[in-house]
């Protein structure tokens, strides 16, 4: 049986930050919370900019590559103000350094984007004149251009804009770098090549800043889900179809590890119930039990009542999708030996929070840049795919050969080479 993991003590966490979040449509948080309260933990020494702005426009795991080059900023910055996009501005408020979160939809990046208006770009002017920046750096992905946002930002008064850029930006750009996406640079972690832009801008690490990806601490308690740590997270959900491992190779997997005695615990988002559920199982067993009536093995929970903790016998396999938060998700992570996932915003928040991964990479976009960063991890799929470098969102290559070719036990081979010590989720 490999279930419990142990490993030394950690080390202690960081303090959290304070994160207030601001929209620039007006409309006001779903959720009702416009802070969250805590010190940023960040060590500023020597001479300090002002207010600086960093924009990340895209996804979240974008904006969490993002952070290395955001810490570097704030340790200059007397405060950080992020831009991002309504899919981004949860993981920017994990993020140490970043004072507020400016949420606006980007016409251009956004995957989901609202129709141009006056209006809308508007209101985005006025509040960057009202927040009077002294500086702004756009990190953006090889394929996206910083020029759009760039010109917003000067008609808002920005006086000094920092960006990569490819094009000619004319009097858009203050400090441009130029990068050579298909030479010598194709190969720079999405990581490294951000917290290049914030070194030419001026901006780098603190001391003792490794670089790696990371999240503010605490995170939320996951035992309350999860039971004690050491299980196996498998994430199947997906941004874009072409990254997709089959739905009943995930199952197969699920299957293998829990007769491998491991804990699985299936992850997702509210609108992926339907896939954690067909990948976890059929359940044999109400989840709202007491944490002394651990589920026999092979068993399966769905969801949680609360009031109750995670099952955690060996070989048992739990369902939270749509059960969690991104905080609360990487506070589940934390917890675990290792995560299975496809190359999406959880294989990154993995990075984030130091567990290993397993990558069901489809080669659409290159894995040098977009693998987990900092972490063990091994990177599974045909990385040399005719869909290669094709940035496709719907595989063009009929049968998806790059991952439906990975056998689950491949998969499941990997996750015992990387699975790694665990004993505290924060």
């Amino acid at each position: 049986m490999t279930d419990a993991c142990t490993g030394p003590e950690p080390g202690p966490p960081d303090r959290p930050a304070a994160n207030r979040v601001d929209r620039a449509d007006g409309a006001d948080r779903a959720d009702g919370m416009d802070r969250v309260d805590g010190a940023d933990g960040m060590d500023r020494t020597g001479p300090r900019a002002g207010t600086v702005l960093v924009a990340r426009p895209d996804n979240a795991g974008d904006v969490l590559l993002a952070g290395p080059a955001i810490r570097a900023v704030a340790a200059r910055a007397r405060e950080v103000v992020l831009l991002a996009g309504p899919h981004g501005r949860a993981a920017g408020e994990l993020l140490p350094g970043v004072s507020r979160v400016l949420e606006w939809r980007t016409p251009w990046i956004d995957p989901e984007p609202a129709p141009v208006s006056g209006a809308h770009v508007t209101r985005l002017i006025r509040e960057i004149r009202r927040l009077a920046p002294e500086q702004a750096l756009i990190f953006t992905s090889f394929h996206q251009s910083p020029l759009p946002l760039a010109l917003l930002l000067r008609l808002a008064g920005t006086p000094r804009i920092a960006a990569i850029s490819t094009d000619y930006p004319g009097s858009l750009l203050d400090v441009r770098r130029v990068v050579d996406e298909d030479g010598e640079d194709a190969d720079v972690p999405e990581a490294e090549r951000m917290l290049g832009l914030a070194r030419q801008a001026g901006f780098d690490l603190p001391p003792g800043d490794d670089g790696r990806l990371a999240v503010r601490r605490p995170l939320p308690d996951a035992g309350r889900l999860t039971g004690p740590p050491g299980y196996v997270v498998v994430h199947p959900g997906v941004s874009a179809p072409a990254r997709a491992w089959p739905a009943e190779s995930w199952a197969r997997l699920v299957r293998l590890l829990a007769a491998e005695g491991r804990r699985v615990v299936v992850t997702g988002g509210p609108g992926e119930r339907v896939l954690t559920a067909s990948v976890a199982g059929p359940a044999a067993g109400p989840a709202d039990r007491p944490a002394a009536d651990p589920l026999t093995p092979g068993a399966v929970a769905h969801g949680l009542t609360p009031g109750h903790r995670a099952p955690a016998g060996p070989g048992s396999v739990l369902d939270l999708g749509g059960r969690t938060n991104l905080a609360e998700l990487a506070g589940v992570i934390a917890g675990a030996c290792a995560v299975v996932a496809a190359n999406t915003g959880p294989a990154h928040l993995a990075a984030a929070v130091g567990t290993p991964v397993v990558s069901l990479f489809a080669p659409v976009v290159p894995a040098a840049r977009w693998a987990p960063y900092g972490v063990p991890s091994v990177v599974l799929g045909d990385q040399h795919a005719p869909c290669r470098g094709s940035r496709a969102r719907n595989c063009p290559i009929p049968g998806h050969p790059c991952l439906s070719s990975v056998p689950a036990e491949a998969v499941a081979e990997a996750v015992g080479r990387v699975a790694a010590p665990r004993e505290a989720t924060v």
